[in-house]
């Protein structure tokens, strides 16, 4: 009973179902918008808008039959969701206009900037509320994200990616969290979110510690916005700055893959250096993204048995269990079928097939899941969380560490590879 009222797990089974129907070919096309010019409605053929209903349908019955399990009703969701569908795609399609393209401004932006607009000024409708599930996409998505860590892309780069990854992360973690305890004297919860998101990869990282710690909404939220905005800025900038610095582009998509914080600005960020630095600078953002599970079960073990813990409390390993985020568990478990089971059987085009069908999905996913953020997210709230400058001061400060440190690191791994 515990684990169908459980939205965690059901991340984790939605997850491996729809990995599932694209590994077996039920799902076999989701099409992604084309890049337009002026007219926006040549980004889709018919065809096309017809796959993206059906893969809006096949979700729909997916996440009904979750929800209802979860809070036994349904109410809105269905119209709510299918109008989620629409702006999520609306988002798609402004993020591959030609202009904006050539910034790398992603769909998670513009789903962002849809939500925020309707939220501070006409208010968000009641009838779209149920449909406002910003956790449970993202873990949908970060579950099918899982099978895009390969082991042998990781081997690929050789031991430099693993210590540049996992050297310079906790380290800025752990200096970030003391800098804003200690010095700026702000709150522990939201103080790790914000390290975390800035060290480890944005937005995934500051959905699991979120768990982890049970962070009030406000605090994620702000975390995640902090975090698209920087995404946006290193994206543009970064690439720029390693050509007119003359950094090699190896060490260049080194440093990028190591401080941009979004997998998809990553891959953009890269590729404006050519092939070779946008492969390493996935794959070292695919190393980071490994850590997310070992990060989250060492704060969950912190909160539980220091942090939030009172005097009259004994915890056990059960309580630890209960804050561990469960879609780590899927997200893990698709990464070592991807990479022990079907890359061998299927073979590298195959799976590369079905990562195509999975990231498509995940791309939607992702679309209306930043919808909802900005749907949740008042202004008038979030002035409030940043009065007095403190939490942006955190941001500038981590992100400056992570940036030289990860330059450093690269250059010394990376200057003759």
């Amino acid at each position: 009973m515990a684990l169908k009222k459980s939205e965690d797990w059901w991340t984790v089974w939605l997850g491996l179902i729809l990995f599932g129907v694209s590994l077996l070919g039920i799902i076999t096309t989701v099409p992604k918008p084309n890049r337009w010019v002026t007219n926006p409605f040549n980004s889709f053929s018919a065809d096309g808008f017809i796959s993206y209903l059906l893969l809006t349908i096949i979700l729909l019955i997916l996440l009904s039959i979750s929800i209802k399990s979860i809070q036994n009703r349904l109410s809105t969701f269905i119209p709510a969701f299918l109008l989620f569908s629409m702006l999520g795609l609306v988002a798609q399609v402004i993020s591959k206009q030609s202009f904006v393209g050539t910034y790398g401004l992603e769909y998670v932006l513009w789903a962002l900037i849809i939500g925020l607009i309707i939220s501070n000024t006409i208010g968000v409708p009641d009838f779209l509320i149920p449909a406002i599930r910003t956790e449970l996409y993202i873990k949908i998505g970060l579950v099918l994200l899982g099978a895009e860590i390969l082991f042998s892309r990781i081997l690929n780069l050789g031991i430099q990616g693993l210590l540049l990854a996992w050297g310079v992360t906790p380290l800025v973690l752990f200096l970030m969290y003391k800098y804003g305890t200690s010095v700026l004297k702000l709150d522990k919860t939201l103080t790790v979110l914000m390290s975390a998101a800035t060290s480890v990869c944005g937005v995934s990282a500051a959905i699991a510690i979120a768990a982890a710690t049970k962070a009030k909404k406000e605090f994620l939220t702000l975390t995640i916005s902090i975090s698209l905005l920087s995404t946006v800025i290193l994206l543009v900038c970064l690439p720029a700055l390693v050509r007119l610095a003359g950094i090699d582009y190896i060490i260049g998509g080194a440093w990028i893959g190591g401080t941009v914080d979004s997998t998809g600005a990553v891959v953009a960020a890269g590729e404006l250096l050519g092939e070779e630095a946008m492969e390493v600078a996935t794959v070292i953002k695919l190393i980071q993204n490994v850590m997310i599970a070992l990060i989250a079960f060492v704060i969950a073990f912190l909160w539980v048995t220091k942090i939030d813990r009172t005097s009259n409390d004994k915890p056990g390993l059960i309580q630890i269990w209960y804050r561990f985020p469960k879609f780590i568990i899927g997200f893990a478990f698709l990464s070592i079928l991807s990479s022990f089971v079907v890359l061998p059987i299927m073979g590298e085009m195959m799976l590369t097939d079905i990562l195509k069908l999975t990231g498509s999905i995940r791309t939607f996913l992702f679309a209306i899941a930043f919808l909802s953020i900005g749907l949740e997210t008042d202004f008038k709230t979030l002035k409030t969380q940043i009065s007095g400058g403190k939490p942006v001061q955190l941001y500038i400060v981590g992100q400056s560490l992570n940036l030289i440190l990860t330059l450093i690191f690269a250059w010394m791994l990376f200057g003759s590879w």
